[in-house]
């Protein structure tokens, strides 16, 4: 019953320090009234000891009394609180990622490719009122996961991606870009981010990323662009020898700034350049406070007033020695 029990007027816990002045008070009185005084025989008194014993009782519950007199003044109760969450209409986010075989490049520990997976989950774990989607790219672009509120998809499609000697080489960041507009132009989210991600310079494609920045303004989507890669020389995959192994050796790190720059300009997002992996997490974090979803957070409190309880146990107390008092022990008391 007295569960999480608050007081709403604990100052009244004060009137608690009267108690020791009440004894004070009590004892002195009680010497006061004991005049010795000489009997040949004390027979006739054996009773008084008994009644002596019933005065401290009663002082001691009338200093109860005080007690629960004092807790129903501090106000107790107990308080059951309901909370209404309202979200609303989450973001949507295409994250777009590079495949192409400079994603191997070691500048990053193992590389490029296995740190931004692992950023990158994190930002989607951080992300649980929004939908989110993938699209990755290297010659080409196609969509590994349509935009979703299920984060155990996403995380384990970023979990499998990897260079694939399969798709077409090449790094065709328009294509990236439009694939991943293209995922989000129909969403009524009251956000459409796209958060586009390489390590090299538009080569191959048959869609500029100029125009692909156009759809993403036209479509009212917001794009930060992140370029992933040391400053300088990076130990990077140039070939592949007969056993399908990467040949590696330092190459210029080369990433087309200006242009990633501009597509983020054009739709009111932002660039980032990431030099290594402590950067590229707090870009990710930077990002996330960007774009948040708000959430309407409501609190309902219900008290249930305890003090009644205390009141009547307190009378109760009164009334016992007021009853005693002129009753059985009339002027005793």
């Amino acid at each position: 019953m007295f569960n999480d029990l608050t007081f709403e007027n604990p100052a009244w816990f004060w009137l608690l320090l009267a108690i020791p002045l009440f004894v004070v008070w009590y004892l002195v009185k009680r010497k006061q009234s004991q005049v010795p005084v000489k009997f040949s025989s004390t027979q006739a008194f054996s009773g008084s000891t008994f009644w002596g014993y019933i005065k401290h009782v009663m002082f001691s519950i009338k200093i109860l009394a005080w007690v629960f007199l004092t807790i129903a003044m501090a106000r107790p109760r107990t308080v059951d609180v309901t909370t209404d969450i309202k979200k609303t209409r989450g973001i949507d986010i295409v994250m777009s990622i590079d495949i192409s075989a400079s994603m191997l490049a070691k500048d990053f520990r193992p590389n490029r490719m296995e740190v931004v997976k692992e950023v990158a989950s994190e930002f989607v774990k951080n992300r649980p009122n929004d939908r989110i989607g993938l699209v990755v790219f290297s010659g080409e672009s196609y969509t590994k996961t349509p935009v979703t509120s299920d984060k155990s998809i996403v995380l384990n499609t970023l979990k499998d991606i990897s260079y694939s000697s399969q798709i077409e080489g090449g790094t065709a960041i328009g294509m990236g870009l439009a694939t991943a507009v293209n995922r989000l132009k129909y969403s009524e989210a009251k956000g459409k981010v796209i958060i586009l991600l390489t390590d090299g310079v538009n080569n191959t494609g048959f869609i500029e990323p100029k125009t692909a920045a156009d759809l993403a303004l036209e479509y009212d989507i917001k794009v930060y662009s992140i370029g992933v890669g040391s400053i300088g020389t990076a130990l990077s995959p140039v070939a592949i020898d007969r056993n399908g192994q990467f040949q590696y050796r330092n190459t210029e790190v080369e990433i087309d700034e200006a242009l990633l720059d501009e597509i983020s300009s054009m739709t009111d997002g932002q660039y980032f350049r990431a030099t290594n992996e402590d950067k590229l997490k707090s870009i990710y974090e930077e990002i996330n406070k960007l774009e948040k979803t708000e959430i309407k957070e409501t609190k309902y409190y219900n008290y249930d007033e305890k003090y009644p309880i205390f009141v009547i146990i307190a009378g109760l107390l009164i009334a016992f020695v007021a009853l005693i008092k002129y009753t059985i022990m009339r002027s005793l008391v």
